[in-house]
């Protein structure tokens, strides 16, 4: 066995004559038994023929069946971890000589895990919720309980809510984006300038024409960076009308007593998310000090199907917004090579929280992978064993505790790492005046 590079092996291997013929003989009585040549019953061509007529096919036949069961007894021979699908190079193949090829192959990485992972510093605040937030929060509710009321028309102003039809005409990939039903409030904020720029004046029942120029940092990423031409019908000018924040509000809502019992949960639901925010953000300073603390090598093949599970997962991404990305003219070659760095250090990550995980018998219980199931079953409204036998069948289920592990994984390691305080944002530019 020789080492070529990182985890890439080579072997060279030789079958005996005896091995061959032996083979040779079974490929040919299976051909034999479906061959039909002129003159011959089914099953009664003599074998010579066969070898005759089916050479090409035999000497294929020969080579699929031998080459991986010699290479098989060689790993296992070897208690051999081998990741990937190995190569055949320089093979010598001749009647009547053994059969000499070599074997590339690569191997799953060996590395030892120091104590070192344990104190990482990382960056992170403890959250702080105010009486502002709070309010907010409420406010916020308000808003999701509010009532539109239609008024006469009348042209709309700078400042009102509206219902808009938005269909489009050109600028887009794809299917054309045809909405009837959009809510705005115009001069918002969330309302881009243009909009209420262009709406602004017009009456119900009114369609006009113009174009929007999304930026390329745009949510959508199927709007960003391009200039739609867009129709659109205004179809109401709405009052928004907000219910009053009192206990009866609060009643509304769901389990709560009163306003302050509301006021409390909405302290500790923004308490959650930030926190959630905060550690999401040392988790992944976490994974950049663990992978710049460690260099071994990496299998090629894990590297490769990193990269296909990312692009996957952005062509899902621009199919959920209706772009077919066939028709997007993509340079397969380059989006997988730009891809590459970051599959290498997501590889070397997972290995490395694995080995952590192994150390520190972090695994995933049967208790979470139930909740779990129990989860998507409520959000799929299918029943938990139906959808048990379903992520069982597909090899979610076991995905699922790959995932929960990680995160306890992530979650000791957060727990052992020195907290600092994260550095503070620097001030915005302002213009020179």
């Amino acid at each position: 066995m020789a080492l070529l590079e990182g985890c890439k092996h080579e072997i060279e291997l030789v079958i005996p004559v005896e091995e061959i013929d032996k083979e040779t003989a079974l490929v040919v009585e299976d051909i034999r038994k479906k061959a039909a040549l002129p003159g011959f019953r089914p099953g009664k061509v003599p074998a010579s023929l066969i070898r005759t007529k089916f050479a090409n096919e035999v000497r294929q036949d020969v080579l699929e069946r031998i080459i991986p069961k010699a290479f098989r007894k060689y790993a296992d021979g070897e208690k051999i971890q081998v990741v990937g699908t190995p190569s055949v190079v320089d093979m010598h193949y001749h009647a009547g000589e053994p059969l000499k090829f070599k074997t590339q192959y690569e191997v799953a990485p060996e590395f030892e895990l120091r104590d070192d992972y344990r104190g990482l510093t990382v960056p992170y605040r403890e959250p702080v919720v105010s009486e502002e937030d709070i309010e907010a929060r409420l406010q916020s509710l308000r808003a999701q309980k509010a009532e539109y009321i239609n008024e006469d028309p009348r042209p709309a102003t700078g400042t009102d809510h509206v219902l808009i039809a938005l269909r489009s005409l050109s600028g887009l990939d794809g299917p054309e984006l045809n909405e009837d039903d959009v809510a705005l409030e115009l001069g918002h904020a969330d309302t881009m300038a243009a909009f209420t720029d262009n709406i602004a004046g017009m009456e119900p029942g009114d369609v006009k024409e113009f174009t929007i120029a999304y930026p390329e940092d745009y949510g959508a990423e199927r709007l960003a960076g391009k200039t739609v031409n867009f129709s659109c019908t205004l179809k109401t000018i709405r009052r928004k009308e907000m219910p009053e924040l009192n206990d009866e509000f609060a009643q509304d809502l769901g389990d709560f007593k009163s306003l302050d019992e509301l006021r409390d949960a909405a302290r500790k639901s923004i308490y959650a998310e930030r926190d959630m925010t905060a550690r999401q953000s040392a988790h992944t300073a976490i994974l950049d000090s663990l992978v710049d603390l460690y260099d071994f090598p990496i299998p090629q093949s894990y590297v490769d199907q990193q990269v296909e599970s990312i692009i996957d997962s952005r062509l899902r991404s621009l199919a959920s917004q209706g772009v077919d990305p066939r028709g997007l003219n993509l340079d397969w070659a380059k989006l997988k090579e730009s891809q590459a760095p970051r599959a290498l250090k997501d590889v070397r990550a997972s290995l490395l929280l694995e080995k952590v995980a192994d150390r520190e018998a972090i695994h995933a219980t049967q208790e979470e992978v139930d909740l779990e199931v129990q989860r998507i079953a409520r959000q799929d409204r299918e029943a938990v064993a139906s959808v048990r036998r379903r992520l069982e069948q597909d090899g979610t289920l076991g995905r699922i505790a790959g995932h929960i592990r990680t995160q306890k994984t992530l979650n000791f390691l957060f727990e052992q790492s020195n907290k600092v305080e994260p550095p503070a944002a620097e001030p915005a530019a302002t213009p020179e005046s």
